[in-house]
């Protein structure tokens, strides 16, 4: 049984169609690309799968259970995690600290006063941090890290509920070329390892081609193409689409 199933998923905005029928699967352990030019509905989709917004039609399963309309945190209880494209730490707070604050929560104990807390998770903290290479500054204040170690950061806080899905809008936005290789190359690593199901949008196409297994392509709301990378390149509705940008955009 596939981890996300999406069925003829559809949402108007004033009359504009930002998806229409839209109908895919991702497997366990498998990075799904979603691409498509600005305004290809790839926001509006992500945002009724993760809860923010409810679909108009169609339907959302979790491993066979229907999420369509569950509140965000509803749906992160369920074991889908989430990065976002800016980056949602908190800056005062340090990187373990951070990473802890979310295996408290998913732990559903009230947080309290978070210096109670301070010996909770410790060692789960740093087995996360150690997973995306950032151990070594985990008692660092978010607010002083480089942008590309504060991706690992978020990272390892969309772990911290051991998801069976990852929704990652934008993953590697803001980054240098090489570091957002290296980026979605330590997730694919962990995902495949953990058996973790991953849904992703990105600009980058090398960072698609280089780590997507399977690539769905969305243009006006509309499913245009899906399958392996290489097909998906050779598409000529694809190549039309991204036309006159060289494939990038």
């Amino acid at each position: 049984m596939s981890v996300l199933k999406v069925q003829d998923l559809a949402k108007s905005f004033g009359g504009v169609r930002a998806v229409q029928g839209v109908s895919f699967t991702v497997e366990a352990g498998e990075l799904l690309a979603l691409i498509g030019p600005n305004g290809a509905g790839k926001t509006t989709c992500f945002n009724m799968l993760n809860g923010q917004l409810r679909p108009d039609q169609g339907e959302v399963e979790l491993g066979g259970e229907s999420i369509r309309g569950l509140a965000p945190r509803e749906i992160w209880r369920k074991g889908v995690g989430r990065t976002f494209q800016i980056t949602a730490t908190f800056a005062s707070m340090t990187v373990i600290e951070n990473v802890q604050m979310a295996l408290v929560s998913h732990d559903r104990r009230t947080l309290g006063l978070f210096a109670r807390t301070a010996g909770l998770y410790r060692k789960e903290a740093l087995s996360l941090l150690d997973l995306v290479g950032m151990a070594d500054q985990s008692e660092r204040p978010c607010g002083v890290l480089a942008y590309g170690d504060l991706k690992r950061v978020e990272l390892a806080v969309a772990l911290a509920n051991g998801p069976r899905l990852l929704l990652m809008d934008e993953p590697t936005a803001g980054m240098a070329p090489q570091e957002r290789i290296a980026l979605m190359a330590l997730t694919a690593e962990i995902v495949r390892a953990r058996n973790i199901a991953v849904l992703f949008t990105e600009h980058d196409m090398d960072v698609v081609f280089a780590h997507a297994d399977r690539i769905i392509v969305l243009n006006r709301g509309e499913l245009i193409a899906e399958g392996a990378p290489e097909a998906v390149r050779a598409n000529a509705r694809v190549q039309q689409v991204y036309l006159g940008s060289g494939g990038h955009h």
